[in-house]
């Protein structure tokens, strides 16, 4: 199955990043590689360290980058950037890349179980390497720590009894699916508007899974220590959760006299963007230059 790619507000983060061709580039989640590639068309003699936690996307990220000989593809978690680096050799970077959005890798292919609209088994594992899975979350929380996931991670309102409903339904079997888990919400919740009643909770049964809140604050601290003078750490979050860490990490650290903040109010995609893209609809791109 060919996945189409996207890269979100391309020519923004470029420009934000400052690309030289003497540079060393960090994207910290190079996914199908998009913003990697613009990055190597910009400046093609710079050196760019790739990261992601999902080996799929590593492979496709190098057939893209296969022509460029200054790449560097690691699969890794993000919050390990600073390890990565080091291995590599490098004591300093000149730019930093975090896109925290889910890839069209994760919501299309089969068997990922990232998606409500796709019935195949609950996993939702962005690094296949890990135990956890959201077939475990679904099955073996307390009704109470489940709940307390869907309303932290999805600030969903109907938190608890979404996860009564869910807890009811495992008593006579276990949930296996996205479809019998989209299905048992759509039960318990009724529809309002356009977005489907599971958005909010299949949210954040992924952030859980893959304990996205946690390996963001650990990543901005490595990032920031790497970031030579002058360099750049740009950062496109999707939910206000995210967008929360970043704002006040980036705040702390400009307090702190180590950081300064290009971006006072987050940068958005432009109509066009949006309307072309609709998975660019809730991004936000700050940004941050080390002192």
């Amino acid at each position: 199955m060919e996945i189409v790619h996207v890269p979100v507000m391309r020519e923004e983060v470029l420009e934000a990043l400052k690309i030289e061709r003497s540079g060393v580039y960090v994207d910290a989640t190079v996914g199908l590689g998009g913003h990697a590639e613009g990055i190597m068309q910009r400046a093609g003699q710079c050196t760019l360290i790739g990261i992601d936690r999902d080996d799929k996307a590593i492979e496709i990220a190098g057939r893209r980058l296969r022509d460029y000989t200054t790449v560097h593809l690691i699969h890794e978690s993000f919050s390990n950037v600073g390890q990565v680096v080091r291995h590599l050799g490098y004591r300093k970077v000149n730019g930093i890349l975090l896109d925290l959005g889910v890839s069209a890798l994760h919501l299309k292919s089969e068997g990922r179980g990232f998606s409500f609209l796709r019935d195949e088994p609950l996993d939702m594992r962005m690094d296949k390497r890990q135990d956890v899975t959201a077939e475990t979350v679904v099955n073996k929380y307390s009704e109470k720590d489940l709940a307390d996931v869907i309303w932290k991670y999805g600030e969903e309102r109907f938190s608890r009894r979404i996860a009564k409903a869910i807890v009811e339904a495992r008593h006579k079997r276990p949930v296996r699916s996205c479809g019998d888990l989209a299905a048992i919400i759509e039960k318990s919740v009724r529809r309002r508007g356009r977005i489907h009643p599971a958005t909010r909770t299949f949210q954040a049964l992924r952030i859980e899974v893959n304990k996205e809140l946690e390996e963001l604050p650990a990543a901005i601290e490595a990032g920031v220590e790497l970031l030579d003078t002058g360099g750049r750490f740009c950062i496109l979050s999707y939910h206000s959760l995210e967008d929360r860490i970043v704002k006040n990490a980036f705040r702390r650290l400009a307090q702190e006299g180590l950081f300064h903040i290009i971006t006072r109010k987050p940068l958005v995609p432009g109509r066009m963007e949006r309307q072309s893209n609709p998975s660019s609809r809730s991004a936000k791109l700050r940004v941050g230059e080390k002192i």
